[in-house]
């Protein structure tokens, strides 16, 4: 059997490999590193997968968050409603802006923002809602986008793990997550559904005059060179980053296949366990992309079994081992520990497989029995 990776980027690249070392090389030989011709292919070519009418591609993911925020133009003070089970990175940015991070539990099914909990947080302070397609699953874009409206707020999608994952409205009508909102951010780091070899990120919008003003944030506010109509930042996609993305763009839905293919048969092997709640899987599962396939551990050791699987030669992740809410940084007065009841189980139960394009069903087989056979000793 072959070494079980987290994420195997080596056994992914060697199905690209020509096309990705030539690809390099000809970026070399033309020393056009920045802002160079693959850039912008890319961008077009990302705008046509994605139906959107605009990507403005960035340095990493982070940076597209705060530049979405930035474009907006949210102003100190203002509430910013995000979900408090996710990576940092969500709230980071709002804090950076210094705007107010509004932190609220999530479904205890798909782990994304609660929106009961969403609606009881907004105020007359609130001015935008950060939603998180969590591991991959699209959150309930319909109803927060109802809600938004409802109370003229902007929407700004965090797709940084769900890339390539369908939003399916009521009528039975389809768009791509991080194409719904006011704006949409994903990150390219190298373990996500889309990653290049380094960092990177962009940036999505159907209106014409934000995705003009991010245009000018992204590049140190300049709109003709040395001329400083906004304040802006340093945050470009390299020329190389952008070559790899395009060598795997033409791919991800099929990535994507093949992380929906493990997810069902991990999924399977898990159904007669009492101790083990598999993610939700729609019927069509186009609207999960399984950046992470993550378990919630009814009475098991979880620590315990992460202990176990690494002595089998499993890796393994716990995403996240603390809730926003409590974290050092962004810890606030104003939050009640009983508002946060699923996101507080949550980060004692969750473990992550691994999940990537490459794995095989040997490989499945030997994790999922590992699990199984610790669960139920």
């Amino acid at each position: 059997m072959r070494k079980i990776q987290m994420v195997d980027l080596q056994g992914q690249y060697k199905d690209i490999k020509e096309r990705v070392d030539a690809s390099i090389m000809e970026v070399i030989n033309s020393a056009a590193f920045i802002n160079g011709p693959e850039v912008h292919a890319f961008q077009k070519e990302l705008e046509e997968y994605l139906g959107v009418k605009h990507v403005i591609p960035c340095a990493n993911g982070t940076d597209a968050l705060q530049i979405a925020m930035m474009g907006l133009g949210l102003q100190q003070g203002d509430e910013v409603i995000t979900a408090d089970f996710t990576f940092a990175a969500t709230v980071e940015v709002i804090a950076l802006l210094k705007l107010t991070p509004v932190l609220v539990d999530v479904d205890p099914v798909n782990f994304n923002i609660d929106l009961e909990a969403l609606e009881n947080a907004i105020t007359p302070k609130t001015k935008a809602i950060v939603p998180v397609h969590l591991f991959g699953q699209s959150a309930n874009m319909e109803a927060i986008m109802q809600l938004a409206e409802k109370h003229n707020l902007y929407v700004i999608e965090d797709t940084a793990q769900g890339i390539g994952a369908n939003y399916t409205y009521k009528d039975g009508s389809k768009k791509k997550a991080g194409t719904i909102g006011h704006v949409g951010a994903t990150s390219f780091f190298p373990s996500k559904n889309l990653g290049c070899y380094g960092d990177g990120g962009a940036i999505f919008t159907n209106d014409d005059d934000l995705a003009h003003t991010i245009r000018g944030i992204v590049n140190h506010g300049m709109y003709t060179r040395y001329y400083h109509d906004v304040v802006g930042v340093n945050s470009r996609l390299d020329s190389i980053q952008a070559t790899v993305l395009r060598a795997k763009l033409p791919k991800l839905d099929e990535y994507n296949r093949a992380r929906q293919d493990a997810a069902r048969k991990y999924t399977a092997a898990f159904a007669d366990s009492d101790k083990i709640i598999t993610p939700f899987i729609c019927e069509n599962c186009d609207c999960h992309v399984f950046h992470q396939y993550t378990l919630r551990l009814k009475d098991v050791d979880r620590d315990a079994l992460v202990k176990h699987l690494n002595e089998q030669g499993i890796p393994c992740g716990v995403y996240y081992p603390v809730p926003l809410h409590l974290q050092k940084a962004y810890a606030d007065d104003r939050y009640d520990e009983a508002d946060f009841k699923v996101t507080n189980q949550l980060v004692k139960e969750v473990i992550s497989l691994p999940m990537h394009t490459e794995l095989d069903d040997e490989q499945i087989e030997f994790i999922t029995q590992s699990v199984l056979k610790f669960v139920n000793n």
